[in-house]
């Protein structure tokens, strides 16, 4: 039986515990902070905490088997929402996310080395590199779940886009990881037995890495059913409604987004879905007040925002898999973005969405401008999103990834 851990429960996580749990696989998952939506509390919480708060429930089918260390996640939580930076500083901050991380990989370390026989632990970056020594000192199976690029093919990009674009480096938090952190995600690689990535590009990030000596294995994520029927098209036919959803920071490559933007004119209209990441970063601040900002919905309402938009650009840097493609395509929406991101595993470039090199914003506009143009092209593109995210389920995800750990578990008993 595999003990499984993610401290903040996405939704990747949830539907990889679900998966194991179908296949008889899940022995328990521990997570830093879980919420029954049925509780009585929960209707006597502002409405804002009540959304926040259900981002944390689990599939009904794995709650039996929840585990979990939610003390400096409630502190985390709570002194975002009171503006105590300190309390939440990178890396440093008794609440920060990376506290949040540790805690529960030593909540999971002890817990396998209690005695109880535990075929396996899935756990993923940044909160295995503890869990995955005890594993390994009682001959457990380490699965890793690295749900972005190789940090040090991210590292070079961040360098290099603070030197290009200087004005955004305060949105490029991974460029403040220390030294210990970035060592740490090298032992977590090393000690490792199976590497169970996202995306093509993901896994090509690990040609850098020092010493992957071992399987990695490429499981798409799934797309979210359709939220209805996509609306009509703007009245206004010389006007394209174009969506970012994403934090709004330089590693998603949204400078070049704004700069294909202006360079079209008020023929756009651009909404930025999205938390602010950063502080004293004067693009964004100027951003959020010259577009339409919508700093957090419910899941349901980010799909009807992405069902409401014709296109969605997403001209990511550096990704793992970057779920609102998928999640827009299946809105009917067609998606430009990059090679850096899983566009490549899940866009056939001109049929159903764009493929654009990072850091051109000259080729966004040409693509927003080509669908302003034609409107015939934008109806073929949105019906071909919406089939191609058809193809891309939930329950194949699920299916594969048991199916992969399954076979770890075999290899490694034998």
């Amino acid at each position: 039986m595999i003990l499984f851990s993610h401290p903040t429960g996405n939704a990747n996580a949830r539907q990889a515990a679900l998966g194991l749990s179908e296949a008889g696989l899940l022995g328990e998952l521990w997570t830093a902070l879980a919420w029954d939506e049925t509780c009585g509390l929960g209707r006597c919480l502002p409405k804002g905490w009540r959304a926040q708060l259900a981002r944390r429930a689990w599939p009904i089918a794995v709650r039996g088997r929840l585990r979990t260390a939610p003390w400096r996640e409630l502190g985390r939580l709570l002194s975002g929402r009171a503006g105590l930076q300190t309390l939440i500083a990178h890396e440093r901050g008794p609440f920060c996310v990376d506290a949040v991380f540790a805690q529960l990989d030593r909540r999971v370390a002890r817990r396998l080395g209690d005695g109880t026989a535990w075929t396996g632990v899935y756990a993923y970056e940044d909160g295995a590199a503890t869990s995955f020594r005890a594993a390994q000192e009682v001959g457990m199976a380490r699965i890793y779940d690295l749900p972005i690029g190789y940090w040090r093919a991210g590292q070079v990009i961040y360098r290099e886009e603070a030197e290009r674009v200087p004005e955004w480096a305060a949105t490029l938090t991974g460029i403040r990881d220390s030294a210990e952190k970035l060592a740490r995600k090298d032992q977590e690689l090393a000690l490792a037995d199976l590497v169970v990535v996202a995306s093509t590009f993901t896994k090509k990030t690990l040609a850098g890495a020092p010493a992957v000596a071992k399987p990695v294995v490429v499981i798409p994520y799934g797309a979210p059913e359709p939220v209805g029927i996509k609306p009509a098209q703007s009245l206004a036919p010389q006007k394209l409604r174009v969506l970012f959803a994403g934090s709004l920071t330089q590693r998603k490559g949204l400078s070049y987004l704004i700069e294909a933007v202006r360079s079209l004119g008020p023929r756009i209209e651009l909404t930025l879905l999205g938390a602010m990441t950063g502080h004293d970063c004067h693009p964004v601040e100027e951003a959020v007040r010259r577009f339409r900002w919508l700093p957090s919905l419910p899941h349901a309402e980010v799909l009807a925002e992405m069902a409401r938009h014709d296109v969605l650009v997403f001209p990511s840097l550096f990704e793992g898999f970057g779920l609102v493609i998928l999640e827009a395509m299946a809105q009917g929406t067609p998606v430009i973005t990059t090679p850096h991101t899983a566009g490549p595993d899940l866009i056939e470039d001109g049929i159903d969405g764009y493929l654009v090199p990072i850091r051109d914003a000259a080729a966004i506009a040409a693509r927003l401008e080509g669908l302003l143009r034609d409107r015939a092209l934008l109806d073929a593109m949105s019906d071909a999103a919406r089939r191609k995210a058809a193809t891309f389920s939930w329950r194949t995800y699920r299916q594969c990834l048991a199916a992969t750990v399954s076979a770890e578990l075999e290899r490694a008993r034998s």
